[in-house]
């Protein structure tokens, strides 16, 4: 692969909470206690599919961001689109910001590097 096909993903400012990457790959060590909680978490809230969809779909909106009046039509009622965005948060995967009435979500693009790395290969 060229270094022309590498794109850098900007790092969002996380107002509500510093979110750590999860690890190094898991070919490089072993995952400490600490670092297989963070990381289960993580693939936890991913592991819903109305999780991932909502998801998918905050992560594909233009810009990385997504209204949460653009992405509730997922097929469960708006407190449970509110609950599963909730847990997504906790997990880290995404951040809000509240703008008037609405909240904006976005992908957090350094936990998604990390969680990339930590399933990648190491080339031998």
């Amino acid at each position: 692969m060229s270094n022309s096909s590498v794109v850098e993903l900007p790092v969002l400012n996380q107002p509500d909470e510093a979110v750590a990457p999860c690890c190094p790959p898991l070919t490089e060590r072993p995952l400490s206690a600490e670092e297989a909680e963070r990381t289960a978490k993580m693939f936890k809230a991913l592991g819903d599919p109305v999780r991932l969809r909502l998801f998918s779909l905050v992560a594909s909106h233009e810009g990385g961001e997504a209204c949460v009046c653009d992405i509730s039509d997922v097929g469960v009622s708006q407190p449970t689109v509110s609950h599963h965005l909730k847990k997504l948060k906790e997990a880290g995967l995404l951040a809000s910001e509240r703008r008037g009435t609405w909240v904006y979500y976005r992908v957090e693009p350094s936990v998604l590097a990390a969680m990339g790395q930590l399933l990648t290969t190491a080339i031998r």
